[in-house]
């Protein structure tokens, strides 16, 4: 079966799908209720899905009025960036590149807006060794870590240049 590939805002009409996407991968992106995946798409630099939700991905610029600790955490680093918050890709569509195109999406936008940078987080622990694998093949560079949510989860913070080499 063909993964549609189409690139997308993501509406009103597709926040359940990409809950529901979310939902399934709390223990590596964290549990969103329906008003506060609302809330971050009103606020989302870039909010992007493909097909019926076969991937999204949600990002912030250093403007955001986001409390996240990590958001947090470069913000106090860095004065021009976007952070992607969130990125997740359903299990029946792994494998097509729908990542990587989502995050060419965005670092086409986020380099037309003058940003310089792109970063995230990847969890250390709990281990995340698929998303250290991809970040690090698409040139991201570990840049810090940090022991969040009163010492439940332990995450490594990447960066990747925007600028021409």
């Amino acid at each position: 079966m063909k993964t549609e590939t189409t690139i997308l805002p993501i509406a009103p009409a597709s926040e359940v799908g990409v809950l529901a996407l979310n939902n399934e991968h709390a223990a590596e992106l964290s549990w969103l209720e329906p008003e506060e995946l609302s809330a971050l798409v009103a606020i989302a630099f870039h909010a992007r899905r493909i097909g019926d939700v076969d991937a999204f991905m949600l990002a912030f610029d250093q403007s955001a009025a986001y409390a996240s600790p990590n958001f947090l955490w470069f913000r106090e680093r860095y004065p021009s960036f976007v952070y992607v918050d969130r990125i997740a890709v359903a299990g029946s569509a792994r494998g097509r590149g729908l990542a990587r195109l989502l995050y060419e999406d965005l670092s086409a936008r986020a380099a037309a807006a003058g940003h310089d940078m792109v970063c995230c987080e990847v969890n250390s622990d709990p281990p995340n060794p698929a998303s250290d694998a991809f970040h690090l093949a698409l040139g991201f560079q570990e840049v810090g870590s940090a022991t969040i949510h009163g010492g439940s989860k332990s995450v490594r913070y990447f960066v990747r240049s925007l600028s021409p080499r």
